[in-house]
């Protein structure tokens, strides 16, 4: 279903949603003996942590957006790697100001 829309907006939301799949497999996989507010909490502390698990999470989207330049759904894949750069900054910014 989700494969044969083209829209830019399509893009956007799966381009949000990715990353946050992304960070909850890392935490389930990686920290399961952490309650996920404590994982967070360490997430946002530790620039290792902040560089493993931002870029895993990131992974989802790049996952998403091979999906899509495969299909030829530019519009959809645009919308995926604006929010990816997003996405980008926010840990450059987090990794700087920590």
């Amino acid at each position: 279903m989700f494969l044969t829309k083209d829209n830019l907006r399509l893009g956007l939301v799966l381009g949000l949603i990715g990353p946050l799949i992304g960070l909850v497999l890392v935490y389930l996989i990686k920290f399961p003996l952490l309650s996920f507010k404590d994982f967070l909490e360490y997430f946002m502390h530790d620039n290792r942590v902040i560089t493993n698990v931002g870029t895993f999470s990131l992974l989802a989207n790049a996952v998403l957006f091979a999906i899509y330049v495969h299909f030829d759904k530019s519009q959809t894949f645009k919308g995926i790697f604006i929010v990816t750069l997003f996405y980008g900054v926010g840990i450059l910014l987090l990794k700087l100001f920590n």
